[in-house]
């Protein structure tokens, strides 16, 4: 990990939480205390944090999207852990379509200062790649859906007609035996112009996801590449998914972290 990687990692853990300790930080980011003392200088001088003693706090804008920042809390670890994997699957010089959701978000973070080319519906997203200047970014446009900051409806959905990517990564409200779903029907309509956008479909979604439908299907099983969960699936789950001639990838989580995490 980069340097300027690791910063923006650090700063979004402690966005999310609003105040963290030092030792946690270094704990979830893997790295010594004095690495992150010297990131969170760096972070103070530019205004986005300020220390005090036992932590330190958030200081910078709000996205001011309560919506996104509550599910960005739940199942943060195993969004991390699949954040992590799918990272590893994408190849410098990758075209990617990056939907708006909150493990997508996860995986965009880890994405930036890479030599890729990003297409992304989300406001959240792009703003992310705008910190750093090793991608090329595209932001799609339509009308902005307020809670969630992703565009979505026909004028998205004309733009993607337009475009071609190697990736579309995409996160769902649930999957079941019929296939993914998501709960917000224009979202929906969106997420089928961007899997016809791409060679291939990777789906990523915590093991939670499973079992689960939602207001509207997306598409069937049988109509994506790959899916990167984490290894709280079951195998009766992993097995329909290979039998759907589906790529599984499992990540592996930290369940201290986990747990940490989700108190």
């Amino acid at each position: 990990m980069g340097s300027e990687e690791r910063r923006n990692r650090l700063l979004e853990l402690i966005r999310l939480d609003g105040f963290s300790t030092l030792p946690n930080l270094a704990n979830l980011l893997k790295v010594s205390g004095s690495t992150v003392r010297r990131d969170l200088g760096y972070l103070e001088r530019l205004g986005s944090v300020r220390r005090t003693h036992g932590g330190v706090f958030y200081t910078g804008p709000s996205p001011k999207l309560p919506h996104f920042d509550h599910r960005q809390q739940q199942q943060f670890g195993r969004k991390q852990a699949i954040a992590r994997l799918a990272a590893e699957l994408i190849e410098d010089g990758d075209t990617l379509l990056l939907d708006g959701g909150s493990t997508t978000y996860e995986l965009a973070s880890l994405l930036i200062g890479r030599p890729l080319q990003v297409v992304t519906n989300s406001l959240p997203v792009a703003t992310l790649f705008t910190s750093g200047d090793g991608s090329d970014l595209v932001l799609i446009g339509g009308y902005v859906h307020g809670r969630t900051g992703v565009s979505v409806g026909p004028y998205a959905n004309l733009m993607l007609a337009e475009l071609n990517v190697q990736k579309a990564i995409i996160s769902v409200a649930g999957i079941t035996e019929r296939g993914v779903f998501n709960s917000n029907l224009l979202l929906v309509e969106t997420e089928r112009a961007m899997c016809k956008a791409a060679d291939s479909v990777m789906v990523v979604a915590d093991s939670t996801k499973f079992g689960r439908s939602s207001l509207a299907l997306m598409c069937e099983l049988e109509q994506l590449d790959s899916i990167v969960i984490d290894d709280g699936i079951e195998t009766q789950w992993v097995e329909k998914l290979e039998a759907a001639d589906v790529q599984v990838h499992i990540a592996a989580t930290d369940k201290q972290t986990e747990i940490a995490n989700e108190e």
